[in-house]
């Protein structure tokens, strides 16, 4: 669908706001909460919606309300339109200075999310705590170009859609051991793990969710985990009680007691990239966490890239 300028002209934005949240929430109940009227209203307002432009917006499905085309069509437009609000009513005299609002939903590797900007999060909620803020820090990715969610930090670069994408920082991982093995840390760098007993903690190798995660291939060519996981968290809980050995962000094991590096000097390096769909990068909300995030790494680089003990 094509959007016609004359409908946009005369559009209700109160029906554009209803819109813009289902396509943020999913589901009429959620919309509804987050805009503090009943289901009834919210389902009345997408169905005037669609009947002024013609078009069907949503697809209803059990899992909630998706996107058909013509409301993807429509997103760029809602959104330039919330973005001309939201400046318009920042820049009032009684609203300067106040909180941005609405709903946030963020993207990221579970190691990364859970680890370094989960305990930090406080800070840019408390700095905004009107906003409303989805961490989903898990193994796979929400697509933003899909509107899955608003902003995306990925361990590889998209190389399709419409996006705005940029390298926000480089990361080194390491190879530990648990502290309480020290005959597992105490060889030479040239010893060949396979060959050593040790058992390997590592990923599922057909479930790997990025090639970016193969990691043991450069530390040995052929090694292979024994004690597997799809989760960096479980993995690093593994090698800490001594269930073997294993490649961890240095961000993660920094502080951990029970880790203890091997060959500090040999480091694997890998990076993390901004995500988000072209239309969204003026939106208040959005750029407000990209600011935030960037002090935040800027603050934390030494764990990110340790220099070598």
């Amino acid at each position: 669908m094509q959007i016609k300028t004359a409908y946009l002209q005369h559009m209700n934005w109160d029906r554009l706001q209803y819109f813009l949240t289902v396509a943020q929430h999913g589901t009429l109940a959620r919309a509804a909460q987050a805009l503090k009227v009943d289901a009834t209203t919210v389902s009345r307002q997408i169905s005037a919606l669609e009947n002024q432009l013609g078009e069907r917006l949503f697809e209803r499905s059990p899992a909630g309300f998706l996107l058909s085309s013509a409301g993807r069509d429509l997103m760029p437009h809602a959104e330039a339109m919330a973005s001309a609000a939201a400046r318009i009513d920042l820049d009032t005299p009684q609203n300067r200075g106040s909180n941005i609002s609405g709903q946030l939903r963020v993207s990221l590797s579970e190691g990364f999310g859970s680890h370094f900007v989960a305990s930090r999060l406080h800070d840019f909620l408390h700095a905004h705590p009107a906003l409303e803020v989805d961490l989903v820090a898990s193994s796979g990715f929400l697509n933003p170009s899909r509107r899955e969610a608003d902003l995306a930090i990925l361990l590889a670069q998209p190389r399709k859609g419409p996006l705005i994408t940029r390298r926000i920082a480089n990361y080194q991982l390491a190879l530990y051991a648990p502290t309480s093995r020290p005959d597992w840390h105490s060889w030479s760098s040239d010893t060949r793990i396979s060959t050593s007993g040790i058992p390997i903690v590592g990923y599922i190798p057909d479930i790997l969710y990025a090639p970016e995660l193969d990691y043991l291939e450069e530390i040995e060519p052929g090694l292979k985990a024994t004690a597997r996981s799809s989760s960096i968290i479980a993995q690093s809980h593994m090698i800490a009680s001594g269930a073997g050995i294993g490649v961890l962000p240095c961000f993660l094991a920094a502080d951990h007691p029970d880790l203890h590096p091997i060959w500090p000097d040999k480091r694997l390096q890998r990076s993390f990239w901004l995500t988000l769909h072209q239309d969204l990068v003026h939106q208040p909300r959005v750029r407000a966490f990209i600011d935030w995030i960037e002090n935040q790494i800027w603050q934390g680089r030494h764990l990110l890239n340790p220099s070598p003990n």
